[in-house]
C-alpha cells in the first residue's frame, strides 16, 4: 500500500521518515519531491571493473547549470536527506525530468527500511541537457511493510551505503565477495 500526503504526514510526526529540509510544498498527494543536490561525479576510467573500486571525479553545478551529455554515466546526489524506519521507500524519477529525456536511476529505485541518508542518482540522458542544482528531479514514494523487521538497513554491519554525505557515492561492488 502506497502511504498518502495525509499519512506520509503522520510517519514524520512520529519520526518514523525524516525529511531534512523537509518542504511541504514538495509534498504530493502521494508522493515527496526531492531535489538535485549540488555535486555530480563521473568515473574516472572509461573501462569499470566491478572487482575494483573505481575512482570518480566530483563536479560542483555551477549556478547556470551543467550540461550533461549521452554516453556518460553522472552520479547525483538529493539535497535531502531521509531517513524510513517503517516503510519501504521508493525513488522514482519525475515526468518533467523524464520528458527531457533524463533517467534518474538505472536499477537503484527502491530503498530499504533503516535507509538513512542521501540518495546517490545514477543520471544519464539522450542528448545533451542542462541541469540546476536544486532542480525537482525525482519523487519518494512510500510503501508500508507488512511483518517485523529483522535487519534494519542501518543496522547491518555489511551495509555499504551507511556514511552519510552530500556527495553522490561511487559503487561498492567491490566490498562483495564473488
Amino acid at each position: 500500500m502506497i502511504l498518502t500526503d495525509k499519512e506520509i504526514l503522520k510517519c514524520i510526526d512520529k519520526g518514523e521518515i525524516i525529511i531534512e529540509p523537509f518542504d511541504p510544498q514538495q509534498l504530493g498527494t502521494n508522493s515527496y519531491d526531492v531535489r538535485l543536490g549540488r555535486y555530480l561525479a563521473v568515473y574516472d576510467d572509461e573501462v569499470l571493473d566491478a572487482k575494483k573500486h573505481n575512482t570518480i571525479t566530483e563536479i560542483e553545478i555551477p549556478d547556470d547549470g551543467y550540461v550533461i551529455q549521452p554516453g556518460t554515466l553522472y552520479l547525483g546526489v538529493t539535497e535531502e536527506y531521509t531517513e524510513t524506519h517503517t516503510t519501504v521507500p521508493f525513488l522514482e524519477g519525475k515526468s518533467s525530468v523524464g520528458r527531457l529525456g533524463i533517467d534518474i536511476h538505472a536499477t537503484a529505485g527502491k530503498g530499504d527500511v533503516g535507509f538513512c541518508n542521501t540518495w546517490t542518482l545514477e543520471i544519464s540522458c539522450v542528448h545533451p541537457v542542462r541541469i540546476y542544482a536544486g532542480m525537482p528531479i525525482g519523487q519518494l514514494i512510500y510503501f508500508k511493510v507488512e511483518g517485523e523487521i529483522e535487519n534494519y538497513y542501518n543496522k547491518k554491519s555489511n551495509a555499504k551505503y551507511n556514511q552519510r554525505t552530500i556527495k553522490p557515492v561511487e559503487s561498492m561492488m567491490w566490498k562483495n565477495t564473488f
